[in-house]
């Protein structure tokens, strides 16, 4: 089905887009641009900053490239998108999302690790440098993308098509088509990947909340019932990594290729409604982080009253 027949004269959900794209953009890179500074200024890090500039600088990658092909659904730019121009943007974006899942995943495991107490066999994790921590990043990351490598065969310029049963990504671009063997087998591997990586958060979020109920009846029972500054600062910290946890899992279920090849059934309608979700997470995790985070509230608030 044509996207532009559907889309081009509907300015609501143009709009929409566009501000979706402007809004994450905006907040990643501010929150990008905290951390920065943060470092400049000689700062110690925490263990979990390294992950967050990452996965900001990222999402800032996501959402441009999202601005671009959302340019192409709305307005027709066949003559830029040829199979080189498709297959590039595409598979990089690809490794994008990837790199965002694994980035989430590790920030859950780091604030697990943060939280454990010395006598549990994560204690010994705390101390890891930051390039051990980007090692295993990377390692992950190359592991977790190895299975969308698909998508350099898979991708095509349209005007090399005419068959109907084509899903498009674009105006410009679509998926070729696949037999149903090798459709079923990227699916398995698909649905196998993304259950990995909700069962790691699912795994790191539950022991963060024991730690953090643990955590909370000792310092009410030590504390007469008023918790310690330390022990407020952990817990801001652990809300905002399960918030994000909880947000992530609900977005990126509704941003894999095969719910809305399979289910949504190719609906240029619903497939916009699934973009939309899928780069949610993008948009709303530097809200997040910029609104539980006293030093980044503390610092707008000093900028703007210099204003």
């Amino acid at each position: 089905m044509n996207v532009k027949n559907e889309l081009f004269n509907n300015i609501n959900i143009r709009i929409t887009f566009y501000s979706q794209v402007v809004i994450g953009v905006s907040g990643n890179a501010i929150l990008l641009l905290f951390h920065v500074i943060i470092f400049l200024v000689g700062h110690k890090p925490r263990l979990t900053d390294l992950p967050t500039v990452l996965l900001a600088l990222n999402h800032l990658v996501m959402l441009l490239i999202e601005g671009f092909i959302t340019g192409d659904i709305f307005t027709s730019q066949a003559g830029f998108w040829n199979d080189i121009t498709c297959k590039s943007v595409i598979y990089v974006y690809g490794l994008m999302r990837g790199l965002s899942i694994c980035i989430t995943c590790q920030l859950s495991v780091l604030q697990a690790i943060t939280l454990s107490p010395r006598s549990s066999c994560l204690a010994k994790f705390k101390h890891k440098s930051s390039c051990h921590n980007l090692r295993s990043l990377l390692f992950f990351w190359l592991l977790y993308v190895s299975v969308s490598s698909h998508l350099v065969f898979s991708i095509a310029a349209t005007p090399n098509f005419t068959s109907e049963n084509i899903w498009y990504v674009t105006e410009s671009c679509a998926f070729i088509p696949m037999n149903y063997f090798l459709r079923h087998i990227l699916s398995t591997l698909l649905a196998f990947r993304e259950a990995f990586s909700v069962g790691v958060l699912a795994l790191s979020g539950g022991y963060i909340v024991t730690l953090l109920c643990r955590h909370k009846k000792q310092s009410q029972h030590l504390h007469n019932n008023r918790l310690s500054p330390k022990g407020s600062a952990e817990q801001r910290a652990t809300r905002t990594i399960l918030l994000l946890m909880c947000f992530f899992v609900v977005m990126t279920s509704f941003g894999t290729v095969t719910y809305s090849r399979i289910v949504l059934n190719n609906n240029p309608i619903f497939y916009c409604i699934q973009i939309l979700m899928a780069h949610g997470y993008a948009t709303v995790s530097p809200l997040v982080f910029i609104s539980t985070e006293k030093r980044i509230i503390n610092f707008l608030t000093f900028v703007c009253g210099r204003q």
